[in-house]
């Protein structure tokens, strides 16, 4: 498995005697780069969570480069599941069901994982619930915080995703606010890509930030008339290509860290904007933010400033779940189980599965 990383997740549990109550379920992600598969009790424990990465093949090529991402899923997907249950010290005759992202994502990398949760499920007799890639990032939150439970306020922001969420109870959501054109993630990439940093671009964007003037250059807030929760970041990331190239064209040199600095402030500032208001709108004092974006330092900084301003308690995921993985679709997978969703072996992978 070249250029493939391979690295246990979890935190360590001593597996204890399964009591009567307790629902262990396999959980596997597969929706873009990341093969993971985990081991969760009753949604908030998790045993283990195998993460194999490729960022090392696909930064090669600037961005996920899908046939690619498939193919190491294929290799992937077995030793990763095996280790799983290995390092939770569980067998599949423990686990009581298996769940699965089945969409969004690349088809192709939701194909492996989803085929390979279904062959599972049926070789074992087990039920088999498919699991919304957002569900999961936003339950998340219910491993690193035992305490939260719905509802709340939930801003779900990454390289594909970019949304306000009303979480109103385990598995019942309403989106509020979404993303027009790009995802504030992608837009991370792309900008960094226009100023030669590389991929992934948001912590490149984001350690590069901390040697630069946020106030040096003024990038457009982006907001759409009629929808004050929706988002727009195609503007800015033009922006700053036209910053860039005009610096270019007129032979004027231009501080990176200016660049990224300012671009992220615009940003955060609109995405905490928009959550501080609909919490407010919507009578909520608990806000929780998922998603790779989650692990912006800028973004964790801001919001927790505006959260201790307006008196409401904010929550985020330990960085390893901000990103795909597997436990956190553990923890969406097991509520989706209790509340007595299953699936059948004609499940099949949505590429642009809805979220509602």
């Amino acid at each position: 498995m070249t250029g493939i990383s391979f690295v246990n997740a979890a935190k360590q549990h001593n597996i204890c005697k399964k009591g009567a109550d307790d629902v262990y379920i396999l959980s596997v992600e597969s929706s873009c780069d990341e093969t993971s598969a985990a081991v969760v009790k009753n949604g908030r424990e998790v045993f283990s969570n195998i993460i194999a990465s490729q960022i090392d093949i696909h930064k090669i090529y600037g961005g996920v480069v899908p046939e690619i991402a498939s193919r190491k899923h294929i290799e992937c997907i077995n030793p990763v599941i095996e280790e799983a249950l290995a390092g939770a010290s569980v067998t599949l005759s423990d686990i009581d069901a298996v769940c699965v992202t089945y969409g969004p994502g690349l088809v192709g990398s939701l194909l492996v994982g989803v085929s390979a949760a279904k062959a599972i499920a049926f070789a074992e007799n087990k039920p088999l619930v498919g699991v919304h890639h957002i569900g999961g990032h936003i339950s998340a939150n219910y491993i690193c915080h035992k305490e939260l439970e719905p509802p709340f306020i939930c801003l779900v922001v990454s390289g594909g995703h970019t949304n306000v969420v009303e979480v109103k109870d385990y598995g019942k959501y309403n989106i509020i606010g979404r993303t027009r054109d790009d995802a504030a993630g992608e837009a991370f990439d792309k900008v960094a890509r226009t100023i030669g940093l590389g991929y992934p671009g948001g912590s490149k964007i984001d350690a590069l930030s901390k040697e630069g003037d946020k106030d040096s250059i003024v990038f457009p807030h982006g907001h759409i008339e009629g929808f004050p929760y929706d988002f727009s970041f195609s503007g800015i990331k033009s922006s700053v290509l036209n910053y860039v190239n005009g610096c270019n064209m007129k032979g004027e040199e231009y501080n990176k860290a200016d660049i990224a600095a300012s671009f992220q402030k615009a940003v955060v500032d609109v995405l905490v904007e928009h959550t501080i208001s609909a919490a407010k709108e919507y009578g909520y004092t608990k806000i929780a933010m998922a998603g790779g974006v989650a692990c912006n330092t800028s973004l964790r900084e801001e919001m927790e400033n505006a959260c201790n301003q307006a008196g409401y308690r904010l929550y985020y995921p330990d960085p390893v779940l901000c990103t795909d993985n597997a436990a956190m679709i553990g923890a969406a997978g097991y509520y989706e189980y209790m509340n007595g969703v299953r699936h059948g072996y004609d499940l099949n992978a949505i590429a642009n599965l809805k979220f509602e």
